[in-house]
Order: structure tokens, then C-alpha cells, then sequence
């Protein structure tokens, strides 16, 4: 130790990191919890006074849940991290939006492929197309309503999860913890939702890691909010499960007869048996996407926080 240093305090060394002036990840991530709580609640009971007539559903759910999310993120980001807003992995650029589109493509073949598993061992009975009982208008305004509703989950929950919570736990501890960790949270986290098992928690366990591949391999969170939105529309809209326990508009409307245990039941088919295949293709065209990314820094940035 040299003269100009100065031996650390018994409370600096629980509270403050030892290589820079910001807290620990772990006090980080429990402040942010703190402010999420009141910002939700706020956040909420302001939506009711705009809206007094807007009485629930999920797109004004996800709306309070976009502005609790973001807003403090944000503010735990920038205060409590003592990082932009955008080192989250939010630069916003061409890259970007290729990686969405190529989340939102891979889904599509991995719910693709569920549905063609369990339609060949007769797993699935088709009934009719939304269309075919709804009239145009109806499927044109709920198409687009859950579209919505499923664009701000892929934002709020890959924010959250991919985002801040990974992020700090693999700054504080390493990446395997922060994966592993943050997965585990999603996992348990949706244990709330209908027809919920051990069994759909581990699944949605598994999912986390699969997202957070995606996160890995490309440093941003355009690629897993890409596959993130594309796993919800595709798996429920276009091939008509359930999508974590809940049953959404359906353009595809089928019955499932197949074991629980491999097709999910009423949760869907993250809780089945039959993601695991699924999550192994999706590993695999993850892989190949960014195999050969070139480094993108040189691209135009035209947002950062």
C-alpha cells in the first residue's frame, strides 16, 4: 500500500465497489427494486386517472408496465450504475433492426417446428382460421391490438431480465451467475401466470437462457427482444397455443390432445417437453446469425441515451 492510499472502511467495503465511486450490483439491483415498486404503483393509479373508462386489459397493462420499466431502469442505470442508458445494449442502429427481424425469423421456424411435431403424431386438432368466423375488421383490430400488446412485453421484460438484472449479476458476480441467476428469476416470476406448473418454470428457466444467447453472442438486446416478440406472436397469434398460461387472439384456432408432459398443456408448449428441441434449433440459428458478425461500432448511431 502506498502512502496516498487509503485503507477501506468496514462500510465501503459492504456498500462500494472497490475499483470505482458506485454501490455493489447487489445493493444496485435492490434499489432499483425499491424504486420499480413505487414508480408501478404510481404509474398505475395515473393511468386510471387518464383513463377512467380504459378499464384493464393487457395493452394498457403493458403500457404502465412500459413506464415502469423504463423509467426506472433508466434512473437506476444512470444514478445508481453510473452508466448511459444505452450501455445496456439499446444502440440504436442499422444493426439493430436486423437483429430484431432476425429474432422475430428464428422464433417463427422454432414455433414452426413445435407445430409440425405435434401435428405429424396427431397431437393437434385444427378447427378453423379467425377469419373464417370473425369478420376483417375484427382480425385487422385484434391482430394488430396483441401485436402491440407483445412488442412492449418483448421491450419491458428483456429490459428487466436480459437487461438490467443480468447485467448487474455478471458485474457482480460472472456471467454463468448472471445468466443462470437471472434466468431463474424469469422463471419464477412466472409462476404467476394461469395453469403455471414447477414443470412451465423450468421451461420458461430454460428460455431465459436461451435469450440470454442471444444477449451474449451480440452484446445489445435487440436480438433477444426480437426473439422475445417473435416467440409470444408466433406461438399464439399465428400457431394458436396458449402463450404462458394465457389464451390471446388466435388467427390459427386448434385443440391440443397430446401428453401434458411433452405438449404443455394449457400453459403452452414452454412447459412441455417439446421446447426442448425447439430451444435447440433456435440455439443453433442464433449461432449461425452471429457467427459471422463484423464488429458494428463504425455504424451511425442515431439514438443514445
Amino acid at each position: 500500500m502506498t502512502a496516498e492510499e487509503k485503507p477501506r472502511s468496514f462500510f465501503s467495503n459492504i456498500f462500494t465497489s472497490s475499483d470505482e465511486p458506485r454501490l455493489r450490483a447487489g445493493w444496485r439491483l435492490f434499489l432499483h427494486l425499491l424504486i420499480m415498486i413505487p414508480i408501478g404503483l404510481l404509474s398505475g393509479a395515473l393511468s386510471k386517472v387518464l383513463f377512467p373508462f380504459w378499464h384493464g386489459g393487457a395493452l394498457r397493462d403493458q403500457l404502465v408496465s412500459l413506464i415502469t420499466m423504463t423509467l426506472s431502469v433508466f434512473i437506476a442505470r444512470r444514478w445508481f450504475d453510473k452508466r448511459s442508458f444505452s450501455s445496456l445494449g439499446l444502440k440504436l442502429n442499422k444493426k439493430a433492426w436486423i437483429d430484431l427481424l432476425a429474432g422475430i425469423v428464428i422464433t417463427f421456424l422454432m414455433m414452426g417446428f413445435i407445430y409440425l411435431i405435434m401435428w405429424s403424431v396427431g397431437w393437434i386438432n385444427f378447427e378453423n382460421f379467425a377469419w373464417e368466423v370473425e369478420s376483417a375488421s375484427s382480425v385487422t383490430l385484434n391482430l394488430l391490438g396483441i401485436l402491440a400488446v407483445f412488442i412492449l412485453v418483448g421491450w419491458n421484460e428483456e429490459l428487466l431480465s436480459r437487461g438490467y438484472q443480468l447485467q448487474n449479476l455478471a458485474d457482480g458476480m460472472n456471467l454463468f451467475w448472471g445468466i443462470t441467476i437471472s434466468s431463474a428469476v424469469f422463471g419464477i416470476l412466472h409462476l404467476g401466470n394461469p395453469n403455471a406448473t414447477w414443470l412451465s418454470a423450468v421451461g420458461i428457466f430454460f428460455a431465459g437462457i436461451f435469450l440470454a444467447y442471444g444477449y451474449v453472442l451480440t452484446k445489445q438486446l435487440w436480438l433477444p427482444i426480437g426473439l422475445h416478440i417473435g416467440w409470444n406472436f408466433f406461438e399464439g397469434v399465428i400457431f394458436g397455443f396458449p402463450v404462458s398460461g394465457m389464451d390471446f387472439f388466435r388467427l390459427t384456432r386448434i385443440s391440443v390432445d397430446g401428453p401434458e408432459l411433452w405438449t404443455g398443456g394449457a400453459f403452452g408448449p414452454e412447459a412441455g417437453l417439446i421446447v426442448i428441441p425447439a430451444l435447440i434449433l433456435g440455439t443453433g440459428l442464433i449461432y449461425f446469425y452471429t457467427k459471422n458478425d463484423q464488429d458494428t461500432d463504425e455504424d451511425e448511431v442515431i439514438y443514445a441515451a
